[in-house]
């Protein structure tokens, strides 16, 4: 295969007509077309190439994200990704890692690896997050050394427990040392730690953070000799606040998703994050340096940077500034063109394509290992839910009630403390005791919410409750088994019943986002009840379906959360940070309330 276009040498800062020879997946020689020498001429002229010529690029790489999030299992995940010219990304598995153990890992690697793309997982360093919930695996230090022993892991993923890092945990530093054995990078995740704390953390040997939301806090890390990278998924949003940098700091920054949803990878990936760099007055190669070049070098990566003999990982866009993609090319392979994904999965063991596979359109269902879960948990009744007014905590008392505040783009929330008389209290009876307890609801008027965290592991365990403030719900429910990082089930909703059905929705199909909308009974407009639910049997974290239906399951149910009167981008990706407790400030676990600053339960 030969490829005629203007080759961009990103490192070199250079752009020159070319031709790139390609042979058995590799690139096998570049020639520049610098000049010709017609027959009848005197002199070299230079080659003038079509105005539509396309440029020659490495191919993007998303330096970190997590697959799952995406609802997609990875073969699909990569289905819609090289469309946008991504060839590879840095991924940790922990999601399927905490449903599943070291069984989960083996089905994103397995499934991976039937198809062309560079999927580069990482072992796990977190699971479980905290000691502070209950989740559905651990992985101890030696099955953490065990993953990194292999050829196919390539890093240790980030390291959430920067308290243990910085108190040199035993089983912690374990963790690290093992990857230091083997010299492999190890990620990290450090929100919001700053100055003295953030050199410890560093000089434990902890490399990158994905988890800055504000330029002094990269600056920080960047002068201590970190790697930032930029964080644009569909729910923490920090490109915005850490864009800038990159024009300073060409060679220690990355650009990453970490988490995003099926919506956001058929609208844009790694590409439109280039395009809004450019936009911004970013120089594009800096911009092409972060998104190419970087994770690369950092993580020492088996794709190809447009070199001879390297693997031929590279696309054809239109222009520098759109970067629209013509065509992406993997291991000699074209696995997309004019916005058309050319993948056909194929037995990861026999190479031979599945049955039943269209270029256009693929059933994961026809070549995907039988879904692997892990789910024990009994419905439940509204009473379950039912908030009953005690004093349990050393900063709330019988006149005020902690609050969860959610923030729109971000991870991070706020620990708000409000008057019991915001959270309607109300006296009712209780039958089975011949009592009157106070019990509080939502006051959807003030935006204050029920929130809950079901246990999906263990059966009749009791339900964690709190308020929430930011999700806007006039009505209805929602409930969701992707609830980082241990996957309970995390629910907010305006009444208890609401939230009952919606938890029921996702327990009844073992995983999956749900939504219960009551109805409106006003005389002027009334409605039926609603349920939907977009089932994820793969962990409670994936679907089975082809990515475009996925998407388009996934925009009903958004809008149906929105009709609801969530003014949230991404209510269901906020959902599910609610309960993911080691990013600051207030969280809920199925154990309880808990404060990211104290790193306790309240």
């Amino acid at each position: 295969m030969q490829i005629i276009g203007q080759l961009v040498d990103i490192l070199q800062r250079n752009i020159y007509p070319a031709v790139v020879t390609i042979e058995a997946g590799r690139i096998q020689s570049i020639t520049p077309l610098s000049t010709t020498v017609p027959a009848d001429a005197a002199e070299p002229a230079p080659i003038l190439l079509p105005d539509d010529t396309p440029f020659i690029l490495p191919g993007f790489i998303d330096a970190h994200v997590h697959i799952e999030s995406s609802l997609l299992i990875p073969a699909e995940f990569a289905r819609l990704a090289v469309v946008h010219g991504t060839v590879a990304t840095v991924s940790d598995p922990h999601e399927i890692a905490n449903v599943c153990g070291l069984p989960g890992v083996e089905f994103m690697i397995r499934n991976g690896n039937s198809v062309p793309f560079h999927f580069n997982f990482g072992a796990p360093s977190c699971v479980p997050a905290t000691r502070f919930e209950t989740s559905g695996a651990t992985l101890e230090a030696a099955k953490v050394a065990h993953l990194l022993a292999r050829d196919d892991i390539r890093y240790l993923s980030e390291m959430m427990n920067f308290p243990g890092v910085l108190h040199k945990d035993p089983e912690v530093m374990a963790k690290i040392h093992a990857a230091q054995r083997v010299g492999k990078p190890i990620d990290g995740h450090a929100p919001g730690l700053r100055g003295e704390q953030a050199r410890q953390y560093i000089a434990a040997g902890i490399s990158t953070d994905h988890e800055c939301t504000t330029a002094e806090e990269a600056l920080d890390k960047l002068k201590a000799g970190m790697q930032i990278l930029i964080r644009e998924g569909s729910a923490a949003r920090n490109f915005e606040a850490l864009v800038g940098l990159l024009e300073d700091y060409p060679a220690q920054m990355m650009l990453c998703t970490d988490d995003c949803h099926p919506d956001y990878l058929i609208a844009g990936h790694i590409d439109r994050l280039c395009a809004r760099a450019v936009a911004r007055g970013i120089d594009v190669f800096k911009v092409l340096r972060a998104a190419c070049v970087n994770p690369v070098v950092h993580y020492r990566l088996d794709t190809g940077l447009l070199r001879v003999g390297h693997s031929a990982d590279l696309i054809l866009v239109e222009d520098l500034r759109d970067f629209r993609v013509r065509k992406t090319i993997i291991r000699g392979q074209v696995v997309a063109e004019d916005g058309v994904s050319r993948i056909v999965p194929r037995d990861p063991l026999t190479g031979t394509p599945f049955p039943a596979i269209s270029p256009t359109r693929t059933d994961p269902r026809a070549y995907a290992p039988e879904p692997i879960n892990q789910f024990n948990t009994n419905p439940h009744t509204p009473e379950d839910f039912a908030y009953i007014l005690n004093k349990w905590g050393d900063e709330e008392n019988l006149e005020q009630v902690y609050v969860i505040e959610a923030l729109d783009g971000q991870l991070i929330t706020n620990k708000l403390i409000v008057p019991i008389a915001d959270c309607l209290p109300a006296v009712d009876f209780v039958a089975a005791d011949n009592a009157t307890e106070v019990r509080l609801h939502a006051n959807p008027d003030k935006d204050l919410l029920k929130i809950v965290v079901v246990n999906r592991y263990q059966p009749n365990r009791p339900v964690a409750k709190s308020f929430i403030k930011g999700f806007g719900l006039q009505r209805g429910a929602l409930a969701s088994s992707v609830a980082h990082d241990s996957h309970n089930i995390v629910a907010v909703g305006v009444d208890d019943e609401s939230i009952c059905r919606a938890v029921n929705l996702v327990i009844a199909d073992q995983g999956g986002l749900a939504c219960f909308d009551p109805g409106s009974p006003s005389a002027t407009h009334s409605s039926a009840p609603i349920k939907m639910i977009l089932p994820l049997p793969v962990g409670g974290l994936m679907s089975l379906d082809e990515g475009t239906a996925v998407a388009a399951a996934y925009t009903a149910i958004d809008h149906l959360a929105k009709d609801l009167g969530s003014p949230l981008r991404a209510p269901f990706m906020t959902l599910s940070f609610m309960a993911l407790l080691v990013i600051p400030h207030l969280k809920l676990s199925d154990l309880g309330l808990f404060d990211g600053d104290k790193f306790a339960l309240l």
